[in-house]
């Protein structure tokens, strides 16, 4: 007797997400990938089978995967975001080697409810710490809506003072118009002064370009809304739990870093870059940093760079581009800057939405709590690798941050008096300069004369 052989139609397609699936963390393609018991490709691809098989009579999951036992579906990492990769799959769902519209709604609509279900049960005890805190962050952006799946690195971050001359203001203002002439979008600290002229200048460009999608991202964190609450230009304000998550989100989600005057704040920020791209492991990232303002600033930023050679090197010095009192050649800078990135990013296959690839110590992620006791306990010596020092540094100013402008700190400097931050005799000197030409400058307070929330102890045994 004779078996008949059935021969099923069978359909090799590359499947593009139409919805924010688009955008998966590498731990959640990882489990979609894995096979093992704990993994999920096994229960996404009975799932995906099922879905791709609609219409059919066959109610048991037994026969419908003996019916196609070669069906396989894989997730694929893009520059531009995921695709679903499906080896033999029922021809019923496409028509023209297209997958139906609303076949492919309920394809992504099971892989988003078999993602959270782990997320909501997993302990996640196979990821390292410092991992855990990047799939954080890159869940709080993605459940924001901050991430633009097939669009080309095109964020710029600027970073700033909230008190600032009117000069400087301007100044920032000019940026983002040519910036914003070039259809670049822009997220900062979400406040007035740096943070705000970006945004408007892009904003006056964006109209008069007829780009309506133009972005105005405004990042920040609860301790620090009072001292910076969000323009009226923000068209995507986001909070993030504490300042060392808010700084690492600005680095993944953009692509370049505009460095304008500003206070301990803004260097805190500039340190915690600088630190991080002074790892061994991010010596091959690309994320270029300008620091510009007007022909007034020249002064600010001589003694930014001084405070950088003399603590950091050459070595981290070599990362910035300074620019004086030229926002037309900053933002043909910055777009060409913004191709390199693109280059770079496509080379490594890495994401054009969130840098995957920045490897930063749990120096910059662990949440700093600044009080007299962790500020005094502060290691500050030339001798310590360079990105220790660099988050040790950001760290003091961060406490210096907290004594000025939030109210724990503010607290903590009324009942027990300034901070003391001890350290090497050079280092300290630098650190002393710099604080002082801040405060000289009018850059440690918005009005009235400042008075010192620190002291800077020299270390006699260093």
């Amino acid at each position: 007797m004779l078996t008949k052989t059935i021969v099923r139609k069978v359909v090799n397609s590359t499947i593009r997400p139409a919805s924010h699936m688009a955008v998966l963390s590498r731990r959640e393609i990882e489990q979609l990938r894995d096979v093992t018991g704990t993994g999920l490709h096994k229960l996404f691809r009975k799932c995906a089978l099922a879905v791709l098989s609609s219409g059919s009579q066959v109610d048991s999951c037994e026969e419908l995967m003996s019916m196609y036992p070669d069906f396989d579906i894989q997730v694929s990492e893009r520059h531009q975001g995921i695709v679903l990769e499906v080896n033999n799959a029922p021809a019923g769902a496409f028509v023209d080697d297209q997958l139906i519209e609303g076949i492919r709604y309920h394809l992504f609509s099971i892989l988003r409810d078999i993602l959270y279900l782990r997320d909501i049960t997993s302990n996640h005890k196979n990821i390292s710490p410092n991992l855990q805190i990047s799939h954080e962050i890159f869940y709080r952006l993605r459940h924001a809506g901050a991430f633009h799946p097939g669009v080309k690195p095109n964020t710029v971050v600027c970073w700033g003072g909230h008190a600032i001359p009117v000069e400087e203001y301007d100044y920032t203002k000019e940026i983002g118009y040519y910036l914003g002439l070039r259809g670049i979008d822009i997220c900062t600290g979400c406040g007035a002064g740096a943070m705000k002229g970006p945004m408007k200048g892009a904003a006056i460009a964006h109209a008069k370009q007829r780009h309506k999608s133009g972005r105005h991202i405004g990042l920040t964190e609860p301790g620090i809304i009072a001292a910076e609450a969000p323009n009226a230009i923000v068209n995507e304000l986001i909070v993030m739990p504490d300042i060392e998550k808010r700084l690492e989100a600005f680095i993944r989600l953009g692509h370049v870093l505009i460095i304008f005057p500003g206070g301990v704040g803004t260097m805190e920020e500039l340190l915690f870059v600088l630190g991080v791209l002074s790892h061994p492991e991010n010596k091959d990232i690309e994320l270029p940093i300008f620091l510009t303002g007007p022909a007034s600033s020249g002064p600010y930023f001589d003694s930014v760079i001084r405070f950088i050679e003399m603590t950091l090197g050459a070595t981290s010095l070599n990362l910035i581009r300074k620019v004086i009192g030229d926002p037309e050649l900053i933002a043909k800078l910055v777009n060409d800057a913004l191709l390199h990135v693109t280059r770079e990013r496509r080379q490594r296959d890495d994401s054009f939405h969130y840098n995957w690839s920045l490897h930063l110590d749990e120096a910059f992620q662990e949440p700093f709590l600044p009080d007299h006791e962790s500020m005094a306990k502060l290691q500050l010596s030339r001798d310590l690798p360079t990105q220790v020092l660099a988050a040790n540094l950001r760290r003091a100013l961060s406490g210096i941050v907290s004594g000025n402008v939030k109210e724990q700190g503010i607290n903590a400097i009324r009942e027990h008096g300034p901070f003391q931050i001890t350290g090497e005799p050079e280092l300290m000197q630098a650190m002393d300069e710099l604080l002082t030409s801040f405060a000289q400058q009018g850059r440690m307070k918005v009005q009235g004369d400042y008075i010192p929330c620190y002291e800077i102890v020299t270390d006699s045994t260093a």
